[in-house]
């Protein structure tokens, strides 16, 4: 071999050497960009936990309330409306003053009184109400801590910090201490967070109203934009004629449509739908409308894709059986695309399901403690549910904020997870 030759040989392995190195830096870049986006998301996912989780208990005062028909101002015989009527809360706050007799002063006895929950006076109403028997008895109930007690109980207050520097008072770690001591004071498994409705009082707050309001919404949004969205699809990608100006014009707009900022769908809503249309305000029927129009994109975009990756072959040996092309798209192609159509609706849901400015457009903001029954009830929904404890001033509803996001991120996990079953079952290789 001539010199020329060595030195050809020695410049091309020069070169692939330069190019594998180049290789392994792109891979190593590429696998430390991943461990990144990982390490932000783990982080991101430890905090919404450890601060969440102890939202799911719940601190309860045991109380020994002797229903005094005198303190009540009712009888036995009283009718409903009368026991209904009852001064309950003033029972309550004879209880807790006859277990601690040395409270004076009014900054301290009203720190007494909220040692449990106002939700209290409600609680012994219902069950005096529900059994009058009760009257001239001593029973025990178990009633919600205040706020304070609860995040107390849960180590968020520091009671080596000087008096000035924390929310309870020595005085109130006195009756703490003495309620802890007689078995008064507990944690419990929080059922409250599933089971109520929004409240202004944090250890009353819970989640069914947004959570009831969030599947009335998606089912509206459902029941509209699959059926619009899939039979769009199979006319543009089936039915509508080859370069046409107004088709054109139609699938630029839908693509485009797929980028514009959700919230013009909420001002779009707002002008149409409610003005125009007088559909109630903070319903889940105009929650559904508006989410509709913000889905619609996705839905068709991703079901023409998904019909356009059926082969030519199926729908000509169809029509070559002498099948029309309305039982060749009903009967043969959309069946086949179904794994893609169901994939693109489930993730077009679940971007809905997460939506909170469309929704703030259209009222749904507004503070909601009923649980809606129907979708033309006020109502609100689990992404305005968090955006509104985020911005309360109550320590407590911090963490029923991440706890109200870990369940939402849970839904999102499952539907994705639905997604990718419906695929692997439905799907097919040509």
């Amino acid at each position: 071999m001539t010199q020329t030759t060595y030195e050809n040989t020695d410049k091309i392995r020069a070169g692939l050497k330069k190019r594998y190195a180049r290789e392994r830096r792109f891979r190593f870049y590429g696998l430390m960009a991943i461990a990144i986006s990982f390490l932000f998301l783990l982080v991101l996912l430890v905090n919404i936990i450890s601060t969440g989780y102890p939202a799911f208990q719940q601190s309860y005062v045991k109380l020994d309330v002797k229903i005094d028909p005198a303190v009540l101002g009712v009888s036995k015989d009283a009718t409903r409306d009368e026991l209904f009527k009852a001064n309950y809360a003033r029972l309550i706050k004879k209880t807790l003053n006859d277990m601690f007799p040395g409270v004076k002063g009014r900054k301290q006895k009203r720190a007494l009184k909220q040692l449990v929950s106002k939700s209290a006076a409600y609680e012994l109403r219902d069950k005096v109400v529900e059994n009058p028997s009760l009257i001239g008895t001593t029973q025990s109930f178990w009633f919600l801590a205040k706020d304070d007690v609860d995040v107390f109980m849960k180590g968020k207050i520091d009671r080596s910090l000087p008096e000035s520097d924390r929310r309870i008072k020595d005085y109130q770690l006195k009756w703490i201490d003495k309620l802890m001591a007689e078995g008064r004071l507990e944690k419990r498994f929080n059922t409250t967070f599933f089971t109520a409705g929004d409240s202004r009082e944090p250890e009353q707050a819970g989640i069914k109203g947004a959570l009831v309001g969030s599947f009335l919404t998606m089912l509206v949004t459902m029941s509209l934009s699959f059926p619009i969205g899939v039979l769009a699809a199979v006319y543009l990608e089936e039915f509508a004629p080859q370069n046409n100006r107004w088709v054109d014009i139609i699938e630029i707009n839908i693509n485009n449509l797929a980028a514009v900022p959700s919230i013009v769908f909420g001002l779009l809503g707002l002008a149409v739908f409610i003005a125009f249309f007088g559909v109630p305000r903070s319903s889940p029927l105009i929650g559904g409308l508006v989410l509709t129009l913000m889905t619609l994109p996705t839905i068709i975009i991703a079901s023409r894709a998904a019909i356009k990756s059926v082969p030519p072959s199926i729908r000509e040996a169809a029509l070559g059986l002498g099948a029309s092309k309305v039982q060749t798209t009903f009967g043969h192609v959309v069946p086949l695309a179904m794994p893609g159509i169901l994939t693109g609706t489930i993730i077009g849901m679940a971007q809905a399901l997460g939506e909170t400015a469309p929704l703030l457009m259209i009222g749904m903001v507004a503070f909601v403690a009923d649980i809606p029954h129907s979708i033309l009830d006020p109502s609100t929904v689990m992404p305005v549910q968090i955006y509104l404890w985020s911005d309360s001033p109550e320590r407590a509803f911090t963490e029923r904020t991440s706890a109200a996001i870990m369940v939402l991120l849970a839904f999102l996990v499952v539907m994705n997870f639905m997604a990718v079953l419906l695929r692997k079952k439905f799907e097919r290789k040509w």
